[in-house]
C-alpha cells in the first residue's frame, strides 16, 4: 500500500485518513487527496511513504455531505485497509479487458 493508493482512494470514497506519524504527529490525507502534516513550521526530516509503512491504525473520516445522520468516524488496522485500497484496482482492471 502506498501513499498514491490512499490517495486515490480519499478522493474516491470522499474521506479524510488520518494517521500516527512515529514522532508523533499527525498524517491527514484529505478528502481533495492531499497529504497535510498541520503541526508542520519546516521542511520535514522524514518520507511520508516510509512513515505510512510503519502506521498500523488508521482513522477514516467521512466527509459529511450535508446527510442528517452522517456516517461516524472509523478505525481500521493497515490489513482492512490495504483490502479495501486494491479492491478498486481489481476492478478497474477487469474493466480494460472490456
Amino acid at each position: 500500500m502506498k501513499l498514491a493508493d490512499l490517495r486515490r482512494m480519499a478522493i474516491r470514497r470522499q474521506t479524510r485518513i488520518h494517521f500516527a506519524l512515529r514522532n508523533g504527529l499527525e498524517c491527514i490525507i484529505t478528502e481533495h487527496g492531499v497529504a497535510q502534516v498541520e503541526a508542520l513550521k519546516s521542511v520535514p526530516d522524514f518520507n511520508l511513504e516510509e512513515e505510512l509503512a510503519s502506521a498500523a491504525r488508521f482513522l477514516l473520516d467521512p466527509i459529511a455531505t450535508g446527510k442528517k445522520n452522517p456516517p461516524k468516524p472509523q478505525s481500521i488496522g493497515r490489513e482492512e485497509l490495504a483490502g479495501m485500497t486494491s479492491s478498486p484496482a481489481v476492478e478497474s482492471a477487469a474493466h480494460d479487458d472490456d
